[in-house]
């Protein structure tokens, strides 16, 4: 049986740093005055220049991409992350028109309902079966999503739209963590993400011009937020630790972007949290504890007492 490659010591820690800076990505496009696809756009945009020079001062070049092995060859990684860009530029133009149409807290859990499906596709497709305390701590992750839900959630008309079009970003948001996660096995997740935000930008650029929408902004700064928070700190932390952990462990850590987006409405927006709010992220915190410790007691007996 092929031994499962060491975790880095800092996978679990990159990927909540990263839900924590992608939490913030809704305010940011409810504060820019351009369209919501053309955000997205200028998420990409300014970005890629960051991103390209940091892979490319990483010692990596675009040559390498040719390095496959198997199935992942270099015609197939070449795939892998340019579907990948596909599927998140469509994540990302369906995302942004649902965060005007709904609530910030709907935004930000219908557009994570990649929470249930990739840990499934890592059950059903990449056989990564959960420990008896991952499942424990799937189920509670479930009971504390499900009360962020339900405390969050209207039943509004007003909402429909948006809550439909953040949930198929979600789902578009599966494909992306599936492709990117192939691609993470030949590539290190600097010139991974560089390659796949690249490869977003046309698309991106074409969905904001077909709706008409305003491109050119008068204030610049939530746009740089937005590309700097999520795009280069929040997807750049979760590609490195996509490689890094198993889907199960990915989906449940995806629950901290709307408790933080709830601290963030509050603060922001004055939307004060109810007691369900405060109960749902007691939850994730106790499945984020209990999904840790159980990476940490599969890893005890074949790791160094001082890795």
């Amino acid at each position: 049986m092929r031994r499962s490659p060491p975790v880095h010591p800092l996978a679990f820690a990159a990927l909540l740093a990263s839900n924590v800076a992608l939490a913030f990505g809704p305010w940011f496009v409810r504060l820019a005055d351009v369209g919501p696809v053309a955000s997205a756009f200028w998420r990409i945009a300014l970005a890629a220049p960051v991103l390209a020079a940091l892979a490319l001062a990483s010692g990596w070049r675009p040559r390498g991409i040719g390095r496959g092995t198997g199935p992942m060859t270099g015609l197939g990684l070449g795939i892998a992350v340019f579907f990948a860009g596909i599927c998140f530029a469509a994540d990302l133009g369906s995302w942004h028109l649902g965060i005007l149409r709904t609530t910030l807290a709907n935004a930000t859990l219908f557009g994570n309902s990649a929470t249930i499906i990739y840990p499934v596709y890592g059950f059903l497709i990449a056989r990564a079966w959960p420990s008896q305390m991952q499942a424990v701590a799937l189920l509670l992750a479930g009971a504390g999503g499900a009360l962020l839900m339900g405390r969050s959630y209207q039943l509004d008309s007003r909402h429909l739209a948006g809550d439909l079009l953040c949930l198929a970003a979600g789902i578009l948001y599966t494909g992306y963590f599936v492709l990117m996660a192939r691609a993470r096995e030949i590539l290190p997740p600097l010139p991974a993400l560089a390659l796949s935000t690249l490869a977003s930008l046309l698309p991106l650029l074409v969905f904001a011009v077909v709706l008409g929408e305003q491109l050119w902004p008068d204030r610049w700064w939530p746009l740089v937020a937005l590309a700097l928070a999520s795009q280069v700190v929040g997807q750049g932390l979760m590609i490195f630790a996509l490689g890094q952990l198993p889907p199960v462990v990915v989906g449940i850590a995806l629950l901290i972007q709307p408790v933080v987006a709830a601290t963030i409405g509050w603060i922001a927006y004055a939307e004060r949290p109810g007691v369900a709010d405060l109960a749902g992220a007691l939850l994730v915190a106790a499945a984020l504890v209990l999904v840790r410790q159980a990476r940490r007691d599969a890893l005890a007996p074949d790791t160094p007492a001082d890795a």
